[in-house]
């Protein structure tokens, strides 16, 4: 798409964009299962291992066409007679419950079932030609359509289920006559029918069928995405005040009785417990914050993070790997990171645990029922024991104990007129 990277790895809701369609799939009670890499092969690979989804990948160095792609795959199944569900890592919105009406489908008519939608626009798809039985008896793609068949509104999704031994069968007929020179997959439908195997369309919404082949169009897609997102959410019962300005991921749970005030933006693997608030202007990634607790306004929630059961964070604190405890308060302008925060333990405004030496993160501890005062600089690593409390402005490098005050600044020393006397202040000074 310009961009420099492979289509599959573009951001759609902040996953790469084939792990929509791997989610569609997830439920599916199978045992094997191919991914056909080409472009950057390298690179969307090693998105794969990241994910660990445990998907074949093969490859396919010569990009020749759907149906090249799909002989490459099918060479991984040569014993294997059940349905093979064909997938592209572009079509983001396919539901999990039209992956299993066409795969049923398919099992039905002992034949090909290929996915279909009624186009608002039929643009450059291309068109499935029905027969007056409701057989489906080619697909011509829009390149080698005549006039009379770009007329047609029924298009095709690209998306199809067959046995492997029917694909065994057609696919070596496969030829390049076309327009583009290439083997599509398409065609399969075609010889089929020649063969006396039959094929069938199975129809979804317009929006199961959405494409992704620009950046204005991923553009189009993030759109899509965040209305579904928005609208399942509220019918889980998520209250969102400002649905239009709140921004999710793929993978982000909001139980019944959450409340999300605007512009939050929610990264992946995001969880929030019921009857909990996340105020406007906070970012979460990579957290899981528990019932009744409240994050906000202006928080930072980083990965590895727990927030405990009614805690607070307010305004302009950010978390990072930590775990809060049950009702601890961390309210203001605080940094945390690396730390085990005991329950009912407040931190005070503008305090910073110093987790990182310029080479290594270190870990801090404090206990329950603690008191870190305003201003306090936690050094780690470092302990902090229960119901202790340190005071304002101080820099603790050692571990304090049980119920200890801890007082680490310099004492105040003041000097009477000395003020006067430094440069640029005189007696007529304001």
């Amino acid at each position: 798409m310009g961009s420099g990277v492979p289509k599959v790895l573009m951001p759609l809701g902040g996953v790469p964009l084939y792990l929509h369609v791997v989610e569609a799939v997830s439920n599916l009670d199978d045992s094997f299962r191919i991914a056909v890499v080409g472009y950057q092969s390298s690179l969307v690979r090693q998105s794969f291992d990241e994910s660990g989804i445990g998907y074949r990948i093969v490859e396919q160095s010569r990009r020749l066409g759907t149906a090249h792609a799909v002989g490459i795959a099918i060479r991984e199944l040569s014993d294997f007679d059940g349905q093979v569900l064909v997938l592209y890592g572009d079509t983001p919105f396919l539901t999990s419950k039209t992956v299993e009406k066409l795969l049923e489908t398919a099992r039905k008519a002992s034949g090909i079932a290929v996915l279909g939608f009624e186009a608002t626009t039929a643009s450059h798809y291309g068109r499935l030609v029905i027969d007056e039985d409701r057989t489906l008896n080619r697909i011509v793609e829009f390149k080698d359509a005549t006039p009379a068949e770009l007329r047609i509104s029924h298009c095709n999704s690209g998306i199809l289920c067959a046995s492997g031994a029917i694909l065994r069968k057609l696919l070596p007929y496969v030829s390049t006559d076309n327009a583009s020179r290439e083997y599509y997959l398409t065609d399969i439908v075609g010889i089929g029918r020649a063969r006396g195997i039959r094929s069938v369309a199975v129809w979804c919404d317009e929006e199961e069928a959405v494409g992704v082949n620009s950046l204005a169009e991923l553009v189009q897609a993030e759109a899509l995405f965040q209305r579904q997102a928005r609208r399942r959410a509220i019918a889980a019962g998520a209250i969102l005040t400002a649905p239009e300005t709140v921004f999710f991921s793929l993978d982000t749970f909001l139980a019944a009785g959450v409340r999300v005030e605007p512009n939050v933006v929610f990264g992946r693997s995001v969880r929030i417990e019921r009857n909990a608030c996340i105020r406007a202007f906070s970012h979460l990634e990579g957290c899981w914050v528990d019932e009744g607790a409240i994050v906000g306004p202006y928080a930072r929630i980083r990965p590895e993070t727990i927030i405990g059961r009614g805690s607070k964070i307010g305004n302009f604190v950010e978390i990072k790997a930590s775990e809060i405890g049950e009702g601890a308060r961390i309210q203001h302008l605080t940094y945390v990171g690396d730390t085990k925060v005991g329950s009912n333990t407040n931190v005070g405004a503008g305090s910073v645990v110093c987790n990182y030496d310029g080479r290594r993160k270190h870990r801090t501890v404090i206990g329950e029922n603690a008191f870190i005062g305003s201003g306090t600089m936690l050094v780690a690593p470092l302990r902090i024991g229960h119901g202790a409390i340190t005071a304002a402005g101080s820099v603790i490098t050692d571990d304090v104990p049980d119920h200890t005050l801890s007082i680490a600044r310099g004492r105040q020393s003041n000097k009477p007129g000395y003020a006067r006397r430094l440069p640029g202040r005189g007696d007529n000074s304001e």
